[in-house]
């Protein structure tokens, strides 16, 4: 191994690539802005009071409101500023708690007997889904989108050339994006309690006894393994969008087979989701503790028709 490839390839990266801007003493423009917006409300309360009220008390609160305002520009909590983590907080707080995918704003028929007090009816639930195509195209209101499934690879095994070449590569697709795309890395739960039930029943047909017992023993250990543990595999999905205006049915699909393309430069084992893995993707994804969604069933917004009833055959 030469000396080239054992060299360690670094790229320097900002730790926050979304970090906004330092615009003056190491403050941005929104905490310059509060914090004028706070020096002239308490400016006009100085003007307005001075002469109503005693200068010590007026310069006690200027000092306590004052440090409160600063801590609120300067203060930080979740790795939000602590001005829009107490938003989110008030917003969350004025969210209804239940929702509800049917209409609760339609009119009660005059036969329901209302109840003696008020009742809280839940909230719409308005999802940004509205549909999903057969090929996998989610449909998101003016936009649509696909999803890919990839596998990872990893960078410590390989030689300083095989990893600039695998981040080149990666490089590159990021360039070619050209609307907003989401890399989603997540631990899905696996269920090894069904792979251990289908090779016990799979051992006793094997043609060796040796291979029954190893078929039988390594059932007996992914039973084991699940009932000691939480065994979890890593999935990682990619959201690609179109854009507002771009036209074509099946755009969104053209992008996702341009990522498969792109990325099997990687090494990674890459495919695009059809309408039911992309209905199970989202499905785990809202509850990952849920068993997975049977295959074989139709996806949302489907039409379902039957078999075509047999015609009788006339008798010559």
């Amino acid at each position: 191994m030469s000396e080239r490839d054992t060299e360690l390839v670094r790229a320097r990266m900002p730790a926050d690539v979304d970090a906004p801007d330092k615009v003056a003493y190491g403050l941005t423009f929104r905490q310059l802005a509060i914090l004028a917006v706070a020096a002239v409300c308490g400016y006009g309360a100085w003007n307005a009071l001075h002469e109503h009220v005693a200068i010590p008390v007026l310069v006690g609160a200027a000092v306590v409101l004052g440090g409160l305002v600063f801590g609120l520009v300067v203060g930080c909590r979740d790795g939000l500023p602590l001005d829009v983590w107490l938003l989110a907080a008030f917003r969350h707080s004025r969210t209804p708690r239940a929702l509800s995918t049917t209409d609760t704003t339609a009119k009660v028929p005059d036969w329901v007997q209302p109840p003696a007090s008020k009742v809280v009816l839940p909230a719409p639930l308005k999802l940004p889904a509205d549909a999903i195509s057969d090929d996998g195209e989610i449909t998101l209101g003016g936009t649509r989108a696909a999803m890919v499934a990839a596998t990872s690879v990893n960078l410590a095994l390989r030689t300083a050339d095989e990893q600039a070449s695998l981040v080149d590569t990666f490089g590159r697709w990021l360039n070619s994006l050209s609307t907003a795309t989401q890399i989603v890395v997540s631990a899905q739960p696996v269920d090894l309690h069904s792979h251990a039930r289908t090779l016990a029943a799979a051992a006793d047909s094997m043609p060796h006894p040796a291979l029954t017992d190893a078929a039988a023993d390594h059932a007996k250990f992914l039973d084991d393994l699940a009932a000691r543990r939480d065994p979890l595999r890593r999935q990682v999905l990619i959201v690609t969008r179109t854009s507002a205006g771009e036209r074509g049915e099946h755009a969104a699909r053209r992008r996702a087979d341009g990522t498969v393309r792109a990325l099997s430069g990687l090494g990674v084992t890459t495919r695009a989701l059809d309408g039911h893995a992309a209905t199970a993707a989202l499905a785990a994804a809202a509850d990952p503790y849920r068993p997975p969604r049977p295959g074989g069933l139709a996806a949302p917004d489907t039409v379902i028709t039957g078999p075509e009833p047999a015609t009788p055959r006339r008798r010559s």
